[in-house]
């Protein structure tokens, strides 16, 4: 039989002055684990008082194996004695040992009142630090007039790049498609009054507009928001931003900024690259299925479009790209520095951002209708 270390956990019963206090000494830590489970083992089934004051050492192990073994005997808290350098061990573990049951969720009124004020505090919360956010980053924008230095062009010729160019082939094609769709529907309507000839100016109308600078809007809200919101999260998680700031550099000024302006620059471009392919998505169905010929449809275009359609939907594009870009680039610099906090964000940005813009866009058709522009 192996001997055991003279600081091994041992047990002795008190049958004198205090009649059934388990007595403890030595070291009740991981590292005599087996020796503790078996002095335990061995203690009376007349126990009902735990003194563990006399224990030379005592960790997280020993703690939780003396609070169960006091379950197992139906003993109370208060039944266990330890000394006043223990308790801080000994009361935080006591209030997550035991398992737990999931609180179950609540589906009465006072719940509902409870989830719906919660939600009215977020909200007001995330449109506090976007209204604050677009404030810094404006008078950082007007700051460039006077410190041209400030500017990052290369990193904002890099986004441009990653916003804009990569971006042209999926507008154009979704676009394309979206003028083609609606050039069938309006057909479907108008011929049974004889006026098919008018699907022209419903396309056209619909995609200078409001639909070529939406579906830019919305795509790049999806596409873009959520790229920036994961590229400056992972850099937060990463302590890169605290490193920006250590350095004495302006994380706004590093990572915002240059991202800001290349939306405000590359949005407008897209969305006339958008409001072409709709309109050509027109011009295709006109003249495959509705036998209206190419020079036709473009002679009635030229004739009953004008300019004013085309301001309506051009001026819309700045303000979406800086909702976009304010609300991406803001959510990631709110990642708390997990994985869960970085894709609750990602998802986050683009449900703002898709939100925003298309109760941005319901306000400038409605402020238009009544301007008659």
């Amino acid at each position: 039989m192996s001997e055991i270390p003279r600081h091994s956990p041992a047990t002795a019963c008190l049958a004198t002055d205090a009649p059934g206090t388990l007595q403890l000494h030595g070291r009740w830590t991981l590292r005599f684990a087996e020796a503790v489970t078996q002095s335990l083992a061995a203690a009376p089934e007349s126990v009902n008082v735990i003194d563990a004051t006399g224990c030379d050492r005592l960790d997280t192990l020993g703690v939780l194996q003396l609070l169960r073994f006091a379950e197992r005997r139906e003993l109370a808290f208060t039944a266990l004695h330890f000394r006043a350098d223990q308790q801080a061990l000994v009361a935080a573990i006591e209030n997550v040992h035991d398992d737990r049951p999931t609180r179950k969720k609540e589906y009465g009124i006072r719940a509902m009142f409870d989830r719906i004020g919660f939600g009215l505090v977020d909200n007001t919360r995330e449109i506090v630090s976007l209204v604050s956010f677009m404030g810094e980053v404006q008078v950082k924008l007007l700051r460039l007039f006077k410190q041209p230095a400030r500017l990052r062009m290369t990193a904002t010729v890099h986004h441009m790049e990653q916003i804009g160019l990569d971006a042209v082939p999926l507008v154009a094609l979704l676009s394309f498609m979206v003028g083609a769709v609606i050039a069938f529907l309006g057909a479907m309507v108008l011929a049974d009054f004889g006026a098919t000839i008018y699907v022209v100016e419903l396309v056209n109308a619909a995609f200078l507009r409001e639909f070529g600078v939406l579906l830019t809007a919305i795509l790049l809200a999806g596409r873009t928001a959520s790229a920036f919101t994961a590229q400056i999260g992972m850099m937060v998680n990463r302590e890169e931003v605290d490193a920006i700031r250590v350095l004495g550099l302006d994380p706004v000024d590093l990572l915002v900024i240059p991202r800001v302006l290349a939306l405000l620059t590359m949005l407008p471009l897209l969305t006339f690259i958008a409001m072409v392919a709709g309109m050509l998505g027109g011009v295709a169905v006109g003249a495959f299925n509705l036998d209206i010929p190419v020079t036709a449809y473009l002679a009635r275009t030229h004739e009953t479009m004008h300019l004013r359609h085309f301001v309506v939907g051009m001026v819309k594009a700045p303000f979406f790209a800086m909702i976009i870009g304010l609300i991406g680039c803001l959510e990631g610099l709110q990642v708390e520095g997990t994985a869960q906090s970085l894709g609750e964000r990602t998802t986050s940005s683009v449900v703002q951002a898709i939100s925003m813009v298309i109760v941005i866009d319901a306000l400038a058709a409605l402020w238009f209708m009544q301007m008659d522009y």
